[in-house]
This record gives C-alpha cells, structure tokens and sequence, in this order.
C-alpha cells in the first residue's frame, strides 16, 4: 500500500518543498522575515550584565541643553574645531563627527579651522554618505546612486572617512551593519564604525578588505556577511540609556565639554563620538531592543564599534542549506504522517517541532549559526495539513468504495445505519438472532432448454433482481447468488427485532413481482417460472468466513440456515414455506397454512411448517 502512495508523496513532498523555498527565496530574509527576525532578536537578548558597553567608547552628545546655550542647529563649524582640538590635546584614541559636512560652510574661517585640525591629526573621522538607487537592478546586492563625502573646503583624505549609512530592514529595525560599500569607481569604504573599531582591536585583529578574495576580515578570520556586506549587529545599550554600573555608555553633553565644565582629560585613551542627541534633529531608528523607544544614529554607531571589536559574529546558513532542510523535513513529514493517522499524527507533528526547535537553538548557540526557522515549520505544517487532508479524502473514497460494494448485499438503508453506527463486523463472525431466507426459481431448468442463451441471462436476471430488490426494500442483506437461487438474511450486520416480519414481507414482495413477470414471460416465450421459498429464523453465526488472504465472505451459517434451505427445497411453484419457529413470530401477522409435519434432510424429528398466503387485512369493526 504504502509503495503505491510514494509517487503521491513525492509529488506533494515536492510541491511542499518549492512551495516554501520560493518564499524564502524572495527578498531579503524571505517573504516572512518580519516572522523570522524578530525571533532571533529574541534569542540575542542579552541581559545587563552580558550588554557590558566598553567603557573606552563614550559620546559627546548634541543635545537640547547645548542648543540652549549654543542655538540652533547647525552650528558654525569652528565648534566643532575647537572641541576635536581640546581632545586631541587631551590624547583620544580617535574622534568621529557624525554630522554631514557635504557643503561648504558659510563662514570660510570656519572651514579653515577644521580643514587645520584634519591636516593636524589622522585619527579623526568624518562622514561619507552613499545615496542608493530607489530601484536595485540586481537582487540581493546594494547598488549606488552616488557618494556625498565632506567639503573639499574642510580637507577631508579618504583615509579619514567612512560611511555611516545605517540601513533599516524590512520592519524598520535596524539589525545590520553594512561594513564597506562600493563607490562609483567600485572601490570599497569602510564604514565609519570599521575604522573606529580598528583603534580598539589589537594589530592581528585588524578588520580589512581584500581586494583579491573581495571579502571582509578580522585578522585571518573572513566575517561572515551577506551578499550586501552586512553582519548583523549586537547591542549593548538600549536606546538613550543613561550609563550605569553594568550597561550604558558614557555620554556628556556637547556644551559641558566645551564650556570646560567637563575636562577634555575625561576622555584620555577613548573613542570619541560627537553626533545629534535630540529628536528635532532626526537622525532616530527603531532596534530591536524596544519597538516604540527610538535609538539615535550616534548610538548605534557605538554598538556597531563594539560588535565588530568584540568579533562575536554570528554565521547565516547558506540559502542551499535552508532549502535543503526544508525538503528533508517535509518528506520526513509526510512519510511519518502517512504512516501513523488520527491523533499520533499531531503528536508526532508537536515532537517534530520541539526537536527543530531544540536543534535551532544548539545550532545557534554552540556554532553561531543561524538557520531558517519558519519556513522548515510551516513546510512541516503544511505536510500536515496535506495529509489530514489527503487521508479524509481517502477516508471518504474508501467510505465511497465501502457503500457502492457493500450497497450490492445490503439496503442503502441499512448500509448508512451500519457506517454512522461506527461498529466493525468482527473477522471469524458472531453468533446473531436472524431470519434466513432461500429462494429458487421453479421451471427454470425447461425454460433454458427452449431459449437462447442470450433470453436465458435476460430472464434469469429479471427474477434475480427481483429478489435482490425485495431483500433490499426491507433492509435485509444480500447473501449470494446459487445458480438460479438467492440467500438472503435479516438481522446482520444490523440488528432488526422484527427481522422475522421483514423477511415474510420480502418474501411476498418477491412473489407479487414474479407473478407479474411471469405474464410477461408467457406472453413472449409461452413458458413461466415461479419462485419457491423457505424462510427460517434463529440463532445462526454472521461474520466473515474464509480465507483471510485470499478472499473472505460475508455469510451465515448454522443450522437455522441449514433449515431454510430444506423447507425451500420442499417449497412447491410459488409457495413460501416458514418454519414453526417463524410461525411463533410472525403468526399474528398474516394468513397461514398449517401444512403439517415433513421430513427433511439432516433432521431426525419431523417439523413442522406453514405456508403464507398474505398478509392478514387490518381489523376492521
């Protein structure tokens, strides 16, 4: 059985597979990234004690209490000379300016003042922006629209640049870090948070690009980036925390360090990042450590630093990888599925997912490697799915099947009873009260000898359905055909206590109709036939007998069957003999003949037996 049903496996297994690859395919992360996305957020939640922010990462921020005191925004450049200097003078490790200095300002002097404090000190740097195409040409992949780099008044080398384009995800959060991008000339920049990075990380440890193998490193170690360069970046503060003995990092308003109120010294040895703190300034991205609380852009430049000096990359598993977990769950599924139905099926469904939720989160936390989550557990979904689907139709097709067969032996009436009462015949039979009734066709063998053979089946098959018929009006069950005699009982599969009743009924419906085609016959052959009947009712054995290999019958046997079959062999042409056990049951309801006692085969003692004439007339007064 379960050979014959592979190629239907495969073909859904298939189906199932595509299916679902497909929509992984699609976009960055899949269709159902903004399923897939936030569930890895969760598992890179760290606590506050695991965040630790680096304490040599600080920010100088520009907040509302330095636009009180210094007006409004922008500010004249030479603020942000003087304030490099005084930490230059109190020895940094490096400045970054997050603000966009794409034009020349309006105060030469100004611009002169940072243009000196750039020629004067290499570690600071100053930011690149990238303008992307609204339309991406090539999937997967960033492409560029142009570069907008600092004024060429401000003196700014390319060694003292990095971008700083920070790129929300489908969700609006943001996730990644897009290390380097191409410019026009094809030639990668770094972005900002890559050189600062660098000033932390030891000489070995150093993150670069190589132009030969067209891949990012951290020391000897490729970084594992997608096709767009990005690695997915760890946060270590929420957003505008203020620091505290475990997470936070240190942040100090613009104007108090410029007013002296906090000493330049304070920043000795740190990476410094100046850059907008206020809302009015909208330089603000959702992360994933608070949906409604937004980041700003200096912040997160500070968790991208320490992401990449720290180095705890996580891996994507390749496409390929996904796709092949998808197939290999579905057809696991759905042979697991079709092997085992009903309530195992959902079990083994809720065993499947916690084992791929178990392996998911080993994967991630003993290699660092993220696979695909969602869609493997929808493909396993829908092969469930499927096949509930595919054994109800199968259910009802064998139902289907199951009538049409049964529906030959038994009324439909009895049929629908026997399916909605859900019980099983048992196989070997079981001892049932019944009524057995045996037909035979009178005359039957002189007709043949003159018809065709042909006119004999013709004929032949009127008087069987006749009976079949009559069995069936009266609920009773089709035993057999014997030559050009019928069996039938009452009582099983379904129990009936006026079973006697019904095959007297049955057995006069048979003779009512013979003797209608039986004109029919004189009229067109010269030559008739009757039935002779025999009914007997008692315990008798009803189940399947036979060969359970090979082939199994539905039938009784026993002697109240025996019986019937001898009072329907003494039956004369259109006489219907009962025995003085039906007699018992059924003698208030019609005309009977007393016909005495016979002697039959099998039988020492005489029985006795009747012959019915009709149904007895309603009572009238």
């Amino acid at each position: 059985m379960f050979i014959r049903k592979w190629p239907k496996i495969a073909a859904a297994g298939v189906i199932i597979s595509l299916f679902w690859s497909l929509f992984a395919s699609l976009g960055t992360g899949g269709m159902l990234n903004f399923i897939e996305a936030p569930l890895r957020d969760l598992m890179r939640e760290m606590s506050d004690q695991e965040r630790a922010p680096y304490d040599q990462i600080k920010i100088i921020k520009i907040d509302d209490a330095s636009l009180e005191q210094l007006g409004q925004f922008p500010w004249d450049r030479s603020l942000y000379a003087q304030l490099i200097s005084m930490l230059e003078e109190a020895k940094v490790k490096a400045v970054f300016l997050d603000i966009v200095l794409a034009e020349p300002g309006q105060n030469p002097e100004a611009d002169e003042a940072m243009a000196e404090v750039m020629s004067s000190y290499d570690n600071i740097i100053l930011p690149v922006v990238f303008d992307m195409k609204v339309r991406q040409e090539e999937k997967g992949r960033l492409e560029t629209e142009s570069v907008i780099y600092p004024a060429s008044t401000i003196g700014a080398p390319p060694e003292q640049t990095g971008h700083i384009n920070v790129m929300p995800d489908k969700d609006g959060t943001v996730r990644m870090l897009t290390i380097g991008l191409p410019d026009l000339e094809g030639k990668e920049v770094p972005a900002a948070s890559v050189k600062l990075a660098n000033y932390i990380l030891d000489e070995d440890k150093q993150i670069r690009y190589d132009p030969s193998q067209a891949k990012w490193f951290r020391g000897d170690r490729p970084i594992p980036l997608n096709s767009k360069n990005q690695v997915t970046t760890d946060f270590f503060s929420k957003p505008r925390e203020a620091i505290s003995t475990d997470t936070g990092y240190d942040t100090q308003s613009f104007f108090n360090v410029l007013s002296g109120e906090v000493p330049a010294e304070y920043f000795e040895n740190s990476i410094v990042l100046i850059g907008p703190w206020a809302s009015g300034l909208q330089d603000e991205y959702l992360t994933p450590l608070s949906k409604n609380l937004r980041m700003y852009g200096v912040e997160i430049h500070a968790n991208m630093i320490q992401s990449l000096a720290m180095g705890a990359f996580y891996f994507e598993a390749p496409e390929a990888v996904n796709y092949a977990i998808i197939i290999a769950l579905t057809l696991l599924s759905l042979l697991l599925f079709e092997r085992y139905r009903g309530r195992i099926s959902f079990m083994i469904y809720i065993a499947l997912a916690l084992l791929y939720v178990m392996c998911w989160l080993s994967i991630y936390f003993f290699f660092s490697l993220f696979i695909s989550f969602t869609y493997p557990f929808l493909a396993m979904t829908s092969a469930l799915v499927w096949a509930i689907v595919s054994h109800y139709t199968a259910e009802r097709r064998e139902r289907g099947r199951v009538t049409n067969i049964f529906g030959r032996f038994v009324s439909r009436s009895v049929v629908d009873e026997l399916l909605a009462s859900g019980e099983e015949i048992k196989v070997g039979g079981q001892r049932r009260d019944i009524s057995v009734i045996f037909v035979d066709i009178r005359g039957f063998t002189p007709m043949s000898e003159r018809l065709q053979p042909e006119e004999v089946i013709q004929v032949l098959n009127e008087y069987l359905d006749i009976c079949t018929k009559a069995v069936f009006k009266w609920n009773g069950t089709l035993d057999k055909f014997i030559g050009d005699g019928v069996m039938a009982f009452f009582g099983a599969p379904v129990e009936l206590t006026n079973h006697p009743e019904l095959a007297v009924r049955a057995a006069l419906e048979m003779k009512k109709q013979s003797d209608i085609l039986e004109q029919k016959c004189i009229e067109k052959f010269g030559i008739g036939v009757k039935f002779g009947v025999g009914i007997n009712c008692g315990p008798a054995v009803v189940g399947n007998i036979g060969s359970e290999l090979l082939r199994l019958d539905y039938t009784a046997i026993g002697d109240t069957v025996n019986l019937a079959a001898r009072l329907e062999s003494n039956a004369k042409p259109g006489q219907i003999l009962i025995s003085e056990e039906m007699y018992k049951r059924t003698g208030g309801l019609f005309e009977l003949e007393d016909m005495g006692e016979i002697k039959v085969k099998g039988k020492e003692l005489p029985v006795r037996v009747y012959a019915v004439l009709s149904e007895k007339e309603p009572y009238s007064s």
